[in-house]
């Protein structure tokens, strides 16, 4: 705790609100709730496993959203630390006088252009490489939807409360139907059908190993793409676009370190989870990697085949080469091209 913490809190929080008030509900429906529903569980501090009791969960939300009706058209507010008041966007400097407090802070702007703020306490920070990684635990504020990592310039922010609460999602999720794949693999691996709730703790701390991967990776290939990418994505109008930009960046921050980080580790759980979330235009953008994944499985796993000499370290070679190509050319055409294109991902898919 700081001098002015209540502030402090209040004024990131408020934040949070009118980010929410004009972009939550920008979901799909079924999202949206499943979204607020764990919004409340986490300002309720209920324990994961315990479902929230539906009525309250309801009246929470109707509440929630009249809030939100009076902070749709207000100005973000400024964030104090220390007798001084900082753009809420500016996390650089507010992190720089929250030095040696404890505290994180975390803003920027998200897909289709929602912003996103937290305050959290820090765990642990290092350097890694040319990145400096701060690694979030318990969160003070928070909007709706809970980005697990996130890159701030050459900052690197995992938030370890988000994550286990993404996991507990997933595995609640799976546990329904218990269908075979990489999540099954991925649950088991880490003992969640013995204990659910230490499973999830020890997925939770195995896997921020392979966001900060995921976000070394987009580090680099940000580095690759240049200035000009950012530039991209804030110009454009529509959804359609920008989903097949940040699939192709992803696949490329992912093949030029997530993967190899992971097949020289030999880290089988982490690239079964890691494949758990390889989905949407990702994966139709990559077909050839869910086909090296399914050999390196079946085959080279009952062969007891060094993951870094399988299929999947080739598969990522050429992926590299592929979506840093794939991308520079997507910095060359409109956005209405951009947007036939990912009609017709298809022709571009490796």
């Amino acid at each position: 705790m700081i001098p002015g913490m209540a502030a402090l809190v209040a004024a990131v929080q408020t934040n949070c609100d009118i980010a929410d008030a004009r972009h939550a509900r920008d979901v799909s429906l079924c999202t949206y709730l499943l979204g607020m529903r764990e919004f409340y569980r986490w300002e309720h501090q209920l324990p994961y496993g315990v479902s929230p009791p539906r009525e309250d969960v309801g009246r929470w939300i109707a509440e929630r959203e009249s809030r939100w009706e009076l902070l749709a058209e207000e100005k973000f507010v400024a964030i104090p630390v220390a007798g001084r008041a900082f753009d809420a966007f500016d996390a650089s400097q507010v992190n720089a006088a929250l030095a040696g407090s404890g505290l994180v802070y975390g803003a920027g702007v998200g897909r289709f252009h929602k912003p996103h703020f937290f305050l959290g306490q820090l765990d642990r920070e290092e350097q890694r490489g040319e990145a400096h990684l701060l690694v979030c635990g318990c969160e003070y504020a928070r909007d709706v939807s809970a980005i697990p990592a996130a890159s701030q310039g050459s900052t690197l922010i995992v938030r370890r409360e988000a994550l286990r609460q993404w996991l507990w999602e997933k595995a609640e999720g799976w546990n329904v139907k218990q269908q075979d794949g990489a999540l099954k693999s991925a649950l088991l691996g880490y003992g969640f059908d013995l204990d659910p709730q230490a499973a999830i703790e020890r997925m939770t701390a195995g896997e921020i190993e392979t966001l900060v991967l995921h976000e070394e990776g987009e580090f680099a290939a940000g580095r690759l793409l240049g200035k000009a990418w950012a530039e991209k994505l804030e110009g454009f109008t529509g959804k359609r676009a920008e989903l097949l930009a940040r699939a192709v960046r992803d696949n490329l921050a992912d093949c030029l370190v997530t993967l190899p980080g992971l097949l020289q580790r030999d880290a089988t759980d982490s690239l079964h989870f890691w494949f758990s979330t390889f989905d949407g235009l990702r994966r139709e953008l990559f077909p050839s990697l869910v086909q090296a994944y399914s050999k390196s499985s079946a085959g080279d796993a009952a062969k007891q085949v060094p993951l870094r000499d399988t299929a999947l370290s080739a598969a990522a070679a050429a992926g590299r080469a592929h979506f840093a190509a794939l991308g520079r050319r997507l910095l060359d055409m409109e956005e209405s091209a951009i947007e036939a294109l990912s009609h017709e991902a298809a022709t571009i898919a490796l």
